[in-house]
């Protein structure tokens, strides 16, 4: 189960679009998630991505740079953009799900740059008084490290184009969009560790001197 193979947390990638660099002062914009999952042969492979657009909470900071870099408008009505709290139950019911179906004790975020995704969940989750937030409160998988040891490279884009995910950067800076990619990033990285481990383990066996 999943559950073994990750010490009894359960992997999802998380991407958030926002308004700035800082979790407890700038809008968050946007969020999406991806529950990872494991089959019956021990390799892990994603669900479809669950994701938000988020109304700015009240006093939010909005930081111009911010914007100009996403390419979102906080105010457009075609956003159909939910509050925040409800944005946050939106994500968090699914995967409160998932961890109980798995036998979980609690999701780990798995986050390209993980430590600002994660800051700005807990954050949205402490102005939301959220007390059903999954995630661990510090613990996570970043994959610009692990795809900087396994691919030579730490920004998204290139670390997938090195591991032949298609990327497109028409489509890059939507939580959606990006969350996929780094989903599938992580189950790449994760499943041919496995296969190599497997490997060795398997040499080692018919290698080893009898007794």
């Amino acid at each position: 189960m999943i559950s073994e193979r990750f010490r009894g947390y359960l992997p999802v990638a998380v991407d958030v679009e926002t308004a700035g660099f800082n979790s407890h002062t700038d809008a968050l914009l946007e969020i999406a998630a991806v529950i990872i999952d494991m089959d019956d042969y021990g390799e892990v492979f994603t669900h479809p991505a669950i994701d938000c657009k988020v109304i700015p909470f009240a006093g939010a900071n909005l930081e111009p740079a911010a914007l100009e870099f996403t390419g979102i408008d906080p105010f457009d009505p075609k956003r159909q953009a939910l509050p925040e709290a409800i944005a946050l139950d939106t994500i968090f019911r699914p995967i409160r799900k998932a961890v109980k179906a798995n036998r979980c004790k609690r999701a780990i975020l798995v986050g390209h740059n993980s430590a600002f995704d994660l800051g700005f969940v807990h954050a949205a989750a402490e102005r939301c008084a959220s007390k059903r937030n999954p995630f661990h409160p510090f613990s996570s998988f970043d994959t610009a490290t692990l795809s900087g040891l396994a691919y030579g490279q730490t920004v998204l884009a290139k670390a997938c184009r090195q591991a032949g995910i298609d990327f497109s950067n028409q489509y890059a800076h939507s939580a959606c969009y990006d969350v996929e990619k780094t989903a599938e990033l992580f189950c790449l990285i994760v499943n041919r560790w496995q296969k190599l481990v497997d490997w060795q383990n398997e040499l080692e066996l018919h290698f080893k001197p009898s007794s």
